[in-house]
């Protein structure tokens, strides 16, 4: 029994001076040592903050880094405010229609399993890897000399953080490149590298504007030595672009130095009878001062097409480099000067950050090659300017309402958990009665009553916000649902990177494939969902619908970043799925069923490893099949043995020209009647194929590579609409494939592999 119960008064001071201290969050220096005392507010706090820690840490390693791509190994390509910019390359009949290299069919690397090769085509990958680490690539002018491509690019140095000139060679028509090394570093910061032929020399007119005048290099030995020629105008000018044209030479440049200017809207115009000037001032400059997102600053080389000039320019609107906007100049003089907006002639990228340019691209180079057709190059990023500034202020904001909240709950619990009031402490607090308090005058009757409010308002908090109570545990729930969701928010934002789930390379260069998914009208809704994710992976160049049953949909029907094909099958059966088509443009396809879903990031992945394996299935559901006889059994079996022999190919990559045209040939004619029949083991037929091929006998017993995704859903258990409900009847009839398929193509091989053996561990 307690004093309070026995009726026997407890000294004021200690009384309330523990009760005030509970009131202003002192309790621990008061009542930590109490032992049936329950938790104060600093308890509280601090298990909050512990169990939101654990939330952002769990977060973190569950979703987070299974999205973060494993360190490169090298200086370079490190995240910065000015973004990740790298180079594409685009050809067309006119510079006006233009298709980027993953569309030409004779753009073919086969050393790297690129086929067919895809933007970009130079990264700063590209120049880390051979000792100049580079945070991006950026600004490219194109110099044709007979069968070789040159370009020169702006790259920022992660050493000195400023930028130089760097060169780049193609013998391949733009197909691969090579990084010939650094043409051109001041002390100051170079870009926007204008190279051109005069009088059989080769000149180089970087922007420099930090020194403050416009300069011009002339190549001594090309590519890589050049020479200061003369300085040709004595202003700090950006992005000076130079074009013959009409009897003169005219500049085409800023001056954000003028008064009253606004960045990126200012243009002005200098013409010359000589690329060496002298220069003179149109008499309009500057041609632009107005609105930045008009174009006014260059985008690269003007050109002459049709008889007319066409200047491209930067929509600096929304962002730094936001796109290229392409004019025709209709007037051109030494007094006047007219240009209309005319379609710049490509598709502009709708994957958004996952494709390498698919938020902004500011630099656009067109030359006409000997054949007649057009070559251009273009830079882009998948990020706006200054977003890592953004994603590290908006993730502190995060942690910092995180905290903030769970401070509140933390307190807010400690105060409705601690002990009640002592009754003499009610009597400091009753208007008529005398207290303590109440003998020093300092204590008025306004003190007495804020304590008196705030006494009332603790019980009447304690009373709406009990925890015990609906209202009370709806309340915490509410509350805590948003302070968990802002640490997981932060630890996005600080942690998570761009938000991209881009391409890996492979030997310096990027490649496309086809996704090939079987399925039928019960499982539209499905196949809705899984067009609009999957397009929007970076590798993906088509995504086609082997249609096995019922009325097919119009491919208009789907939210798709992509081209999407639908194949309408006559006869409903599982080998449709590896039906030769030649329509597909691609060498290597994706064949997944409709019903699976994963990241972009995932499938990433397995298209690397695909691109190191090009002969083998890379996939990402592992099986193991052994014994005698041969038993199909599920992944948890194979992880028990930790070996695998079997890659299920309703998630796989694979060659479609050597698989389908396998499949469909007379050898396996009596394993497709099988599955036909049963409808079932379409994939356990196309690895014994495989096994047992020459194709692979070079790596025999290795036929098979196995990816381990982040994570993976099933939609189908969403639907009615499964093709294998009965898990045991399905695992039967695929044993009955196994002996069957063994008895006509020989046994699968006898090697296992072991989980885990890359280095990356993707196969873990």
């Amino acid at each position: 029994m307690g004093e309070k119960e026995r009726g026997v008064k407890p000294p004021a001071s200690k009384g309330c001076g523990a009760f005030l201290a509970h009131k202003i969050g002192w309790a621990p220096l008061v009542r930590l040592s109490m032992a049936n005392s329950p938790p104060h507010p600093v308890s509280f706090l601090l298990g909050s903050l512990i169990v939101s820690l654990l939330v952002g840490s769990a977060y973190y390693w569950i979703i987070v880094a299974s999205f973060l791509k494993p360190d490169p190994g090298f200086v370079g390509c490190r995240p910065d405010s000015e973004g990740s910019w790298s180079i594409g390359i685009y050809y067309g009949k006119s510079p006006l229609s233009l298709s980027p290299i993953e569309l030409q069919q004779n753009r073919i690397n086969a050393n790297s399993s690129a086929w067919p090769v895809a933007n970009p085509v130079l990264t700063c990958k590209t120049l880390s890897v051979v000792g100049y680490p580079s945070n991006f690539v950026a600004d490219p002018f194109l110099y044709v000399q007979d069968n070789n491509l040159y370009m020169f690019f702006e790259s920022k140095s992660t050493l000195t953080m400023k930028g130089d000139i760097g060169v780049a060679r193609s013998t391949d028509q733009g197909a691969t490149w090579q990084f010939l090394g650094i043409a051109l570093t001041e002390n100051w910061h170079l870009s926007y590298p204008f190279v051109f032929n005069y009088q059989n020399q080769i000149y180089m007119m970087p922007e420099g504007n930090k020194k403050g005048e416009l300069r011009l290099y002339r190549a001594t030995k090309f590519p890589l030595e050049w020479k200061l020629e003369k300085v040709l105008i004595k202003k700090p000018l950006i992005d000076a672009s130079m074009v013959q044209y009409d009897g003169f030479y005219w500049l085409f440049a800023s001056d954000f130095t003028r008064p009253g200017t606004e960045k990126n809207a200012e243009l002005e115009i200098w013409y010359s009878r000589s690329p060496l000037g002298p220069w003179l001032q149109h008499k309009q400059n500057p041609i632009y001062k107005a609105d930045k997102s008009l174009g006014a600053r260059n985008a690269g080389r003007l050109f002459i097409y049709g008889g007319s000039l066409y200047r491209p320019g930067q929509d600096c609107g929304s962002t730094y480099g936001k796109q290229v906007r392409l004019y025709k100049v209709e007037k051109l003089t030494k007094d006047e000067y007219k240009e209309v907006p005319v379609e710049l002639g490509f598709e502009m990228p709708r994957k958004g950050r996952n494709a390498w340019n698919g938020n902004r691209y500011h630099h656009f180079d067109a030359q006409q090659l000997q054949s007649g057709d057009w070559i251009a190059v273009m830079d882009g990023d998948r990020v706006p300017s200054g977003d890592v500034t953004w994603r590290f202020l908006i993730g502190c904001f995060c942690f910092s309402f995180a905290v903030s909240v769970t401070a509140f709950l933390g307190f807010i619990g400690g105060i409705l958990k601690s002990v009640s009031t002592s009754s003499y402490c009610l009597v400091l607090f009753r208007r008529n009665e005398l207290g303590t308090f109440r003998s020093y005058p300092r204590f008025n009757l306004k003190w007495r009553k804020f304590f008196n409010g705030a006494y009332k308002s603790r019980y009447c908090l304690r009373e709406k916000m009990n925890p015990n109570s609906w209202l009370g545990m709806l309340v915490f729930c509410i509350f805590s649902l948003a302070g968990l969701a802002f640490i997981c928010m932060g630890v996005q934002f600080l942690y998570g990177g761009n938000g991209a789930e881009q391409a890996y390379s492979y030997k310096g260069q990027y490649s496309k494939f086809t996704m090939v998914t079987m399925t039928y009208e019960a499982r539209l809704w499905n196949l809705k969902l899984y067009v609009k994710h999957y397009s929007r992976c970076e590798s993906v160049q088509e995504i086609v619908v082997v249609w096995n049953k019922g009325t097919p949909p119009d491919p208009s029907e789907f939210d798709s970043a992509v081209p999407v094909r639908i194949r309408v099958e006559k006869v409903n059966s599982l080998n449709n799925r590896f039906k030769p088509d030649p329509l597909i443009k691609t060498r290597a396809v994706f064949e997944l069923d409709d019903d699976i879903m994963m990241t972009c990031n995932d499938v990433e992945k397995g298209f690397r490893v695909w691109r190191e394996n090009p002969k083998k299935i890379v996939g990402f559901y592992p099986r193991l099949i052994d014994g005698d006889p041969l038993l199909y059994r599920n992944e948890r079996y194979a992880r028990g043995k930790n070996r695998y022999n079997l890659i299920l190919t309703g998630a796989a990559f694979m060659d479609n020209q050597f698989a389908f045209n396998k499949y469909w040939s007379e050898e396996a004619r009596e394993g497709r009647e099988f599955v036909h029949k049963n409808f079932n083991c379409e994939d356990l037929l196309m690895n014994f194929l495989y096994a047992n091929s020459s194709y692979s006998n070079l790596d025999y017993g290795r036929t098979v590579e196995y990816v381990h995704p982040a994570w993976a859903i099933d939609t189908s258990k969403l639907s009615s609409a499964a093709i294998s409900r009965n898990t045991q009847k399905h695992y039967d009839i695929r044993t009955k494939c196994l002996a069957k398929f063994k008895e006509i193509y020989g046994p699968l091989p006898i090697e296992k592999l072991e989980f885990g053996l890359r280095e990356d561990k993707w196969d873990k």
